[in-house]
């Protein structure tokens, strides 16, 4: 199946109807929890504007988990604690350490960044794009041979992103060997267009197109209901995506919000006025305070009203709407 869009949403449309369609007569492994499958093989999903990667539903426009996951990547660990704050179902597939820790073994940070325990996959991509425009190696390893030797819960689906850049534009190709077209499409192509752009504005370039290669994309029997749901609300517009991120020091920002995103964890106050960040990424602070402050309607109102895009209006408003 080939799909070919401008935005998340209209790719998720045409998947789930194409899944729906198909007798869910696959079982797998995760059978025995969640159902067979229906499955399509062989997808590539085109996003021609990658920085329209937030649904606009209601059933999957959720920025917070996404942005959650994002920063998860970029801390370097695959810990359970970290990633269970934004995604509770995680623990499902957590198995403990050698030090006893709860840790999701397929997790992608040590992956991303200390690959092997010593290659930083993330910054040996830059700088070979930096020394080498036309490279065609800028490739990042997240599925590992070693990921089959264990008896894991959890090994990654994605085996690699490959980074191009051709006439000053940087594209991203992601190569995965199962994708969850319910409960983690929305997420991945996120995450990943997300690090597209981190890196395009690393490069000072511009944003190229991203594309979404899955050997087996596949819906479970028992998410029949939620993708009908989803349809049921009709194709979202298509001209809202995320503001243009920053070039002025992305990966150092990026840094700095996941410093933040600490801080806002342990229920500190930020100040705004000394973080020197733009307002890209002072407004990414203030949905992962949305996030922690869910339940307090007067917080919640001031933070929509300073933030500095409306794009992320809707999303607020819904948690404003169920606080207390």
């Amino acid at each position: 199946m080939v799909v070919e869009a401008q935005t998340i949403d209209e790719i998720i449309t045409q998947v789930f109807h194409e899944l729906l369609a198909r007798d869910f007569d696959i079982s797998t492994s995760r059978s025995k929890r969640h159902g067979p499958t229906s499955e399509v093989i062989g997808n590539l999903l085109v996003l021609a504007n990658p920085r329209a990667r937030i649904s606009r539903s209601e059933t999957r426009g959720k920025p917070f988990s996404a942005l959650g996951e994002v920063l998860w990547y970029f801390s370097g660990t695959n810990k359970l604690d970290f990633i269970e704050y934004y995604i509770s179902p995680y623990c499902e597939d957590a198995e403990p350490n050698e030090s006893g820790e709860m840790i999701i073994h397929g997790g992608y940070g040590p992956r991303l960044m200390s690959f092997r325990e010593t290659i930083n996959q993330f910054q040996s991509t830059i700088d070979r794009l930096k020394q080498k425009p036309n490279t065609r190696k800028a490739v990042i390893q997240l599925f590992d041979a070693e990921d089959l030797l264990g008896n894991h819960k959890d090994i990654p689906c994605t085996c690699t992103l490959q980074f191009l850049v051709r006439r000053n534009r940087l594209h991203l190709f992601t190569n995965m060997r199962s994708n969850d077209a319910v409960k983690g499409l929305a997420h991945d192509i996120f995450c990943f267009t997300f690090l597209q752009e981190l890196i395009a504005c690393e490069l000072n370039i511009e944003l190229g197109t991203y594309y979404h290669s899955v050997t087996s994309l596949h819906m479970y029997e028992e998410q029949k209901d939620q993708a009908k749901v989803y349809l049921s609300e009709g194709l979202q517009g298509t001209k809202i995506c995320m503001p243009k991120m920053p070039t002025t020091s992305p990966v150092l920002s990026m840094s700095k919000l996941l410093e933040v995103e600490n801080e806002i964890r342990k229920g500190a106050a930020i100040n705004y006025t000394k973080l020197e960040l733009d307002d890209y990424w002072l407004d990414l602070i203030r949905l992962l305070e949305v996030f922690k402050h869910k339940g307090d309607k007067i917080k919640l109102i001031r933070i929509k009203n300073s933030m500095s895009s409306k794009i992320f209006d809707d999303y607020i408003q819904k948690r404003i709407l169920t606080a207390s």
